[in-house]
């Protein structure tokens, strides 16, 4: 049995008690068992199965049970339940030998747990809710009066999600002016504060007083010196993290911190960034804070030559400015400097301490990836730069550096892991982190923010708002939606067959469906983007006739399919290229598996044919431009007519592998253009299946053409006597029949595609420019080379350069154009917007508002932030507004609540009012988490049968739901058919997010909806049971919000050494008072004027006593009764973190006088200041009885909160924890506290029951320790 479940059994069975109300010591049939009561004790882990069957044998045993209901309620909640026990779980069974025999044969009791929260909650379980009616009512007219369940549940929930945001200004450095625009930090960055500051800044003081550098740009070039001044225990100097968001200015900081080592006469420095087209930013933020005379040189301009000789212009001093992929750059002419990397050291010199910036560093490729692969070799060569240079002074730069641990796998220099850290390795920190949850990394972040080598600010929101746009789709664009699923499903049925017919290597197999679902995914892109365009057309006339000017955001241009569709037809087109249509006309024309007909007819030497053949002759006159439908079908023809009879000739058919259509999107087995450092891209491996046939090939196909090797010429292989190798002997080619039938099926597709394409959209972006007035009117910063225009009604394909413009500079060229208010419309791509910036700048001629559209937006909310970066920057007249235009497919109303949250907890606002539905848990939006890949997996297993839903099918739907969901997902491969038996079976990948995504985007529109709503109400259960079971991560939690008192009862102090330095660690012992007391909820009810707000009573008693609440209005809220919302408040525990409809509380309550609620309100205050709602509702107490300490529902708690360098005492607290817990995935709960005297701490929760062996241990290595109690 899984250990870990098998450790969670007891903590299940007290979580069935405690959820039911049900315990031993009130039922004396249970009492008088000790079999039965042996089992609330914890058990060795290797009786673990044979407990489970001992105790269902007790449970079922008739003698025991003594048919008593409660017991039978309290069995149901059992985590190995399964269907066959719920569904005959009836009292007439239990006398019956047979069903016990098969309750101890049941699978679950053998040791699979598979899903323990299936049964584990009633709510969740359809077996036991469509059980028969009777049975219910028995059963719950049986068990005892339970508590009410939300009461519990708040009880849980006291600790509310902290606001994420706080005002940031530099709290040690006082120098400069204030910066231009509103800055934010994290709250838990906020509550700690950062070191004194003793290093002094060279930079000039006019620079500094002309506000060329403002006081947050100032504060991170003062740390950054000063954490350049220590030397790490391995001998290397300790570098500097700036993790500042879009917009507040991270490259004249960069600029700077450049500056003020030139002027110490460090004149070298490097500068790595992700495009070359920052290269201009980087020129003029230098010029910008009066450092112009420092010159920036571009990498991949020098010949492989020293950098310092004349060949490359005697370069002595500066910056050379390179990117992650130049870094890689090698010389195929050899040489002492044959690569870029050379090249860089010589110039740096053995001795070099200059400054190294890894701008937008999470960007230079996986050093540390995941799962099996290898690193890169960017990752490599950025960690081998910093190796040959251990003295360089270091600086990353990274709005995502401290978010995601795996991106810090180079950020050697932090000194995090390492000789004289509690890591030994960066694989140690990152097991450490993921391991604990969310909260660890922002203690790892609050961390570094002490040592002094980490800030990360963020441009509020404030004064930007933004709108959710939905754009209803027709009737036309479903149907013509819906018969493209149905012909990608009748594609890959054709590719999966005709792969079989033509007999393809497995390699080449994995190639062609690499290429298939890439294309899959882009096709449907593509139409969910092409909806929205009409709409966008229309609001942005709007906008600009309101004086505004506007920003489209696009994520790919589709100017391969264009350049294709000119290749076919000769360079005239009729009208504007479906980019859709493009793309799988493409696919296959390229990667079906049919070869090329005239290939293989030379290849089997029937191309020796008359000139005057019709068929010949049909293939050059049309001059190349004939539709690729006719030349498959004349292929066809061909095959039939010239078919050989003596199949021996046609032994030597290519079967290799390689394409060089670039698998790309998230289906792709390696990132788009990653340089993986893996032997299957070798050339000997090339050149094991190379095939001498090929080598005029004009085929981009896997199954006519493999790519040749780099160098263009085969490699001589020699065995040890200098002998060559055998050849292997070639594969035989399928035979005649099969090879038309493969070119049959492929003449079908293509003209069936060619019938679908009369109704597929235009690419997307010459449509929009069009519409929008022509390339005169908008400016274009995408990376195409050309586009499709119309001229007088002429279509026709021109280049985008022009005479003073060369598409190198562009862009850079267009952008200036929107800024200076020639064109007020900009349309930007995903690719060429990294650095640019269009906000309504002051020095600027184009101020107008900026309304920036998102037709597709990200699922990540930090990406979609950092694309909102572009529009939203320092230095700007006003602030943008946000369109997210989103359709009804695939979940996109769900990733803009994901981005919406986002931005509101940064301060923008919504139009109009907040939707009603808002929650204060941010993290419910978000479906790419591990809760997301349960629920992912939840959902599938249920789709399949495998498991007992964790929710019902909708019961709207019409038909067989998970069947027809079942076929639908056959379609796209989520699920496969063993094509032997028949049976159905999931993908290997099918619990993989992206995937998913992508895939369902191939299910007809309905379909995919009730799919994607069906995944988030999985996604809401799974989530709900992590709560109930203590095991969900959320964050950084508050204690003291909503009207809480936190005292400060004792604080001890610790001072630990650690890499960099000495920081303090400090263990607080706070006490919080959470109660409402009677005059507090007066003065509450003095102010309320709404008829329905006021005193409530619960409709029920418990032991003679009633629930008294006061509910009052949310102001904010919708004032229909319907859409009303009431924050509730409860003597005992204050304000409650869930909103309350009138239908709930009417449901469970009713209006009541303050005369009527007085007497409830005061005896529940005062009682529970010690005696625990268990106590007092019931007047017993499990956990009490059985000698613990019970706190729910207290009015005052006792926490302990470990704050301040938490990372040297890590392992410490670790070791501490899994010893009492005996549970080494705990998550750390980090929570925040906010102190009566408005100061701040936030740090990490402790068990009561470890403090005292804490305190002992920390005590032990500290080098001073100091006790203060309040």
């Amino acid at each position: 049995m899984d250990k870990e479940k098998g450790k969670d059994s007891p903590d299940l069975l007290s979580a069935a008690l405690d959820e039911s109300g049900i315990t031993p010591e009130n039922d004396p049939a249970a009492l008088n068992d000790k079999d039965f009561m042996r089992n609330f004790q914890e058990m060795p882990k290797t009786q673990q199965t044979e407990n489970y069957m001992q105790m269902a044998h007790n449970v079922w045993n008739p003698a025991a049970f003594g048919f008593n209901p409660a017991m039978m309620e309290y069995a149901s909640k059992f985590p190995f339940m399964d269907k066959n026990f719920a569904s005959m779980m009836r009292p007439e069974m239990f006398a019956n030998p047979a069903f016990m025999q098969m309750a101890l044969q049941n699978q679950m009791m053998n040791g699979f747990a598979g899903y323990p929260y299936n049964m584990q909650n009633k709510d969740f379980n359809p077996y036991y809710m469509n059980g028969e009616a009777a049975y219910r009512s028995m059963m719950m007219s049986a068990a005892p009066q339970r508590a009410e369940p939300e009461e519990e549940a708040e009880d849980e929930e006291e600790l509310l999600r902290a606001e994420t945001y706080a005002d940031y200004m530099p709290s040690k450095l006082k120098i400069g002016i204030r910066h231009p625009d509103p800055v934010v930090e994290t709250s838990s960055l906020s509550s700690v504060q950062p070191p004194e500051v003793w290093y002094k800044l060279s930079i000039p003081e006019e620079t500094i007083d002309r506000g060329s550098l403002s006081a947050l740009q100032l504060e991170a070039i003062t740390y950054a010196c000063q954490q350049h001044e220590t030397i790490l225990p391995d001998g290397t100097r300790a570098g500097f993290l700036i993790g500042d968001g879009a917009g507040v200015g991270k490259g004249r900081t960069l600029a700077g911190i450049i500056y003020e080592n030139y002027l110490l006469g460090r004149k070298r420095a490097i500068w790595l960034s992700v495009s070359n087209d920052l290269k201009y930013d980087a020129e003029r933020d230098l010029k910008d804070i009066g450092a112009g005379k420092i010159e920036v040189h571009a990498l991949n301009k020098f010949k492989y030559a020293k950098i310092s000789s004349k060949i490359n212009g005697s370069v002595r001093k500066g910056v050379i400015f390179a990117t992650y992929s130049s870094l890689i750059g090698e010389s195929q002419s050899g040489g002492k400097y044959k690569t870029r990397l050379k090249q860089l050291l010589h110039w740096c010199g053995d001795d070099f301490d200059g400054c190294i910036v890894f701008d937008e560093c999470h960007k230079a490729k996986n050093l540390c990836p995941a799962g099996s692969s290898k690193p890169t070799k960017t990752g490599l060569t950025v960690l081998d730069l910093q190796n040959k240079l251990p003295k360089a002074r270091i600086v990353y730069a990274s709005a995502t550096g401290a978010s995601e641990p795996k991106n810090m796998a180079y950020m050697t220099r932090l000194g995090l892991w390492g000789e004289g850290t509690p890591f030994k390795e960066f694989t140690d920190f990152i097991s450490v982190v993921e391991k604990r949850g969310v909260g660890a990394m922002e203690l790892v972040a609050m961390d570094m923010k002490l040592r002094g080598l980490y800030m990360a600010r963020q441009l509020s929101f404030s004064g930007v708002t933004f709108k959710i746009e939905e754009i209803p789709l027709s009737e036309h664009f479903k149907d013509m939606y819906n018969e493209s699923v149905s012909l990608w499903v009748e594609a890959r049925a054709k590719f999966a067959e005709a792969a079989e017919l033509m007999e393809g290597d497995p390699r080449t197999k994995k190639t062609m469906w690499c290429q298939f679902w890439a294309s899959h995914q882009r096709f449907f892109k593509y139409l969910c983007i092409a909806s929205k365009v009409p709409q966008v057309e229309k609001l942005t006339r709007e906008a600009l006739k309101n004086g505004k000017c506007v920003v489209i955001g696009l994520q790919s241009t589709g100017e391969a399919r264009t350049l294709e569709q000119l290749e076919e037809s000769g360079g005239e087109l009729t009208d504007f290229v479906s980019t859709a249509k493009g793309v799988f006309q493409s696919l296959v024309e390229k990667q079906f598996p049919a070869p090329d007909h005239k290939k293989t007819m030379r290849l089997l030497g029937l191309d020796l044919l008359p000139v005057g053949n019709n068929s010949a002759g049909a293939s050059t006159s049309s001059g190349g431009k004939r539709k690729p439908l006719r030349r498959a079908r004349q292929g066809v023809k061909r095959y039939r007519e010239y078919k050989l009879s003596d199949e021996s000739s046609s032994e030597e058919y290519i079967h290799s592998g390689g394409s060089d259509f670039e698998p790309s999107g998230d289906e792709s087995p390696v990132g788009e253009n990653d340089d993986l450092m893996s032997p299957s891209g070798s050339d000997s491996e090339r050149e094991s299946d190379f095939n001498p046939f090929d080598d005029e090939s004009d085929s981009n196909g896997p199954w006519t053409n493999r790519k040749k090797s780099k160098k263009g010429k085969k490699r001589k292989s020699k065995s040890n006597h200098g002998f060559k190798k055998q050849k292997q002997p070639p594969k035989p080619l399928p035979n005649i029949d099969a090879v038309e039938k493969a070119s049959a099926m492929k003449a079908e597709l293509l003209e069936k595609i060619e019938i679908l394409g009369d109704s597929l959209p235009p690419n997307t972006l010459d449509q929009l420019i069009d519409s929008l007035g022509g390339p005169e009117n908008v400016a274009e910063m995408t990376g195409r080379k050309g586009r499709v225009v119309s001229n007088d009604g002429n279509i026709q394909y021109e280049s985008r350069s022009e005479a003073d413009a060369p598409l190198e500079t562009l862009n850079m060229v267009e952008k200036q154009r929107f800024m200076d208010g020639e064109k007020h419309i900009a349309i930007i791509s995903e690719a060429a917007s990294s650095g640019i910036s269009l906000q309504s700048d002051r020095r600027v001629k184009n101020q107008a508002r900026r309304v920036h559209m998102t037709l597709e937006l990200p699922w990540s909310a930090d990406k979609a932030i950092q694309q909102f970066g572009r529009t939203h920057r320092s230095n700007q007249v006003n602030a943008p507004e946000y369109l997210f235009l989103i359709s009804d497919l695939a979940g996109e109303r769900r990733f803009a609540s994901i981005v919406a949250k986002r931005l509101e907890s940064l301060g923008a606002l919504t139009h109009g009012d907040r939707r009603a539905t808002e929650s204060r848990d941010l993290s419910q939006f978000n479906i790419d988490t591990k809760y997301g890949r349960t629920a992912l997996e939840a959902t599938m297993r249920a789709v399949m049968e495998y498991d007992i839903p964790l929710v019902p099918p909708p019961s709207d739907y019409r038909g067989d739901f998970f069947a027809d969901v079942r076929r639908a997902l056959i379609g796209v491969a989520l699920i496969n058919e063993n094509p032997h038996s028949g049976y159905h079976m999931l993908d290997k990948d099918y619990n993989n997010m992206a995937k998913f995504m992508n895939r369902i985007l191939g299910l007809p529109v309905e379909l995919q909806n009730r799919l994607f709503q069906y995944f988030t109400d999985t996604l809401e259960a799974v989530i709900s049971q992590a709560k109930k079971a203590g095991r969900y991560d959320l964050g950084i939690l508050d204690l003291g919000s909503g009207g809480d008192l936190v005292k400060r009862v004792k604080v001890d102090s610790f001072h630990q050494k650690h890499a960099t330095g000495i920081a303090k660690t400090e263990l607080h012992t706070v006490l919080v008072e959470r109660g409402l007391s009677w005059e507090g909820a007066l003065e509450k009810w003095a102010e309320c004027n709404d008829k329905d707000e006021g005193f409530y009573l619960s409709s029920q008693a418990r032991n003679s006593r009633k629930t008294a609440i006061l509910a009052v209005a949310d102001s904010g809220k919708s004032k229909s009764d319907k859409g009303k919302l009431f924050r509730v408040y409860r003597p005992n525990t204050g304000l409650q973190a869930k909103q309350e409809t009138l239908e709930e509380l009417k449901s469970k309550y009713h209006k009541s006088t303050k005369k009527e609620v007085e007497e409830h309100w005061k005896e529940n205050y005062e009682a529970s200041e010690n005696l625990c709602s268990h106590m007092y509702w019931y007047g017993q107490c499990r956990r009490k009885t059985m000698g613990g300490s019970c706190e729910v529902g207290l009015r005052q708690r006792k926490y302990y909160v470990l704050s301040g360098a938490v990372l040297s005492v890590w392992t410490k607290i670790e070791s501490i924890m899994s010893a009492h817990h005996g549970n080494h995935n705990a998550k750390l709960q980090v929570v925040r506290l906010k102190f009566e005297e408005s100061s701040r701490v936030v740090g990490c929760l402790i068990p009561a029951n470890v403090v005292d062996v804490l305190k002992k241990v920390l005590a032990e290595d500290a080098t001073e320790t100091e006790e203060k109690e309040f």
